[in-house]
């Protein structure tokens, strides 16, 4: 099987890699647009951008499935605080899934940084004062001490989307 993943992201590759493991699947990485803010504020602007980036992944090539992984911010009814969120998903063409990770609540002064509209990447980098935390562990990595990383949070993201093309229980 022949798998686009719609990123450039080292982690993201790694992700759909580990998701896939032991299933005979090639990965690709095609950086495709997300036709989404660079920072997703909200579950549908986050499932929006997943949605298209595995479109435009399958399309960029001669693949049998394209992956979009996205992550973003919301508030989560019933539960105080903007949270990191991570949306899924996998097409084959005729059909699209999509799953999500985990949600992590952003500690205030980083929430308050980007509702004001700053991305949540470089404001990790500038809290820690370092670059790159969204290639490696992600801002999931840091705010949970390691017990997870951005890696993990995605596969676990696309393991949801990916279910329903690998187990009999979604067939009509």
């Amino acid at each position: 099987m022949y798998v686009a993943v719609g990123s450039g992201n080292p982690v993201k590759r790694d992700a759909t890699e580990s998701a896939l493991e032991g299933r005979g699947a090639l990965v690709e990485a095609e950086p495709v647009p997300s036709g989404v803010s660079e920072q997703p504020f909200g579950e549908e602007e986050t499932v929006q951008g997943a949605r298209n980036r595995a479109h435009n992944a399958l399309d960029a090539g001669d693949y049998h499935l394209g992956v979009g992984l996205e992550g973003g911010v919301a508030h989560v009814d019933g539960a105080d605080g903007l949270f990191l969120i991570m949306w899924a998903a996998a097409t084959d063409g005729d059909r699209t899934e999509v799953g999500s990770g985990p949600r992590i609540r952003l500690p205030d002064d980083i929430a308050d940084r980007v509702e004001a509209g700053e991305e949540l990447g470089p404001v990790m980098d500038d809290v820690l004062d370092t670059s790159g935390v969204a290639e490696n562990q992600g801002a999931a990595g840091v705010l949970t001490d390691g017990i997870i990383d951005r890696e993990s949070a995605l596969r676990q993201a696309l393991a949801g989307a990916l279910g329903p093309f690998f187990v009999a229980y979604y067939e009509e």
